[in-house]
């Protein structure tokens, strides 16, 4: 499987990996206050934007098909950052491959396993049959009546991709539907990546928090935790200069 991804900048190589239901456009705003300072690689996840689809799939084959994406860029380690999903796949690649990750950055997501928080996002989505949409509105109104929020439909939305007198989803929906539990279930707990990890955390987002501790410190005790006040869990979009300046101090630094 060939991941699609986008490459700018130069200096140090620098794998940004999106979420649930995104694609690397998700984290462009980053991508482009980084790179400056580091070879950025924004990667598509396997049945995620351009990415070929797989099924079935898991947090564990996830990690293992980034791994050969990363090797087949000749690329021998580099710095990761993950969000939501993507930082549980980084995790889980730390855990399994730790030679390959010089240092993670976590975005609001911790090692632990997490409750079906997407019922009604997966509700909406399955109400739409794309193939006899005329447009983007049409689906935007059937998936409102399960998801109210006008900017998370409006995320998911991007997934439509016009196809021939229609439209197709661009993510590989019934798998992620089919598969979800084996996507926020627990990393492993049998390793441990000790190299240098920061985790950031939405200071109004429930994803990481104190019951979350020892779990982190586990499996990555190598750790540090910054909080980004007054946002939540899509604390990179609502401020990225101060994400980033984040990001860039901790991988710049020598500790």
């Amino acid at each position: 499987m060939t991941l699609h991804f986008k490459k700018s900048g130069s200096g140090d190589p620098l794998i940004l990996v999106h979420g649930l239901f995104g694609s690397l456009e998700n984290l462009g705003g980053i991508a482009r206050l980084l790179q400056d300072q580091f070879t950025v690689y924004s990667v598509d996840l396997p049945n995620h934007g351009r990415s070929p689809h797989s099924n079935p799939t898991s947090l564990e084959r996830m990690s293992e098909q980034l791994g050969e994406w990363f090797g087949e860029q000749g690329l021998t380690n580099a710095k990761w950052l993950g969000h939501s999903l993507g930082g549980k796949v980084c995790m889980e690649l730390a855990l399994i491959q730790p030679d390959i990750v010089q240092r993670l950055v976590v975005v609001d997501i911790a090692p632990v396993a997490y409750g079906q928080h997407h019922d009604d996002v997966f509700a909406g989505l399955l109400s739409v049959d794309p193939a006899t949409l005329s447009s983007r509105s049409e689906a935007d109104k059937i998936i409102a009546a399960h998801v109210p929020e006008i900017a998370v439909r409006s995320f998911l939305l991007k997934n439509l991709q016009k196809e021939g007198g229609g439209f197709v989803w661009r993510m590989n929906l019934s798998a992620l539907h089919d598969h979800y539990l084996s996507l926020i279930k627990a990393n492993r707990t049998d390793s441990s990546f000790d190299g240098p990890t920061l985790f950031l955390k939405g200071g109004n987002s429930p994803y990481i928090g104190e019951a979350q501790r020892d779990d982190i410190l586990q499996r990555f005790p190598s750790t540090q935790l910054k909080v980004v006040a007054n946002t939540g869990h899509w604390l990179h979009a609502e401020k990225p200069e101060v994400v980033a300046k984040l990001v860039s101090k901790f991988l710049t630094s020598d500790e």
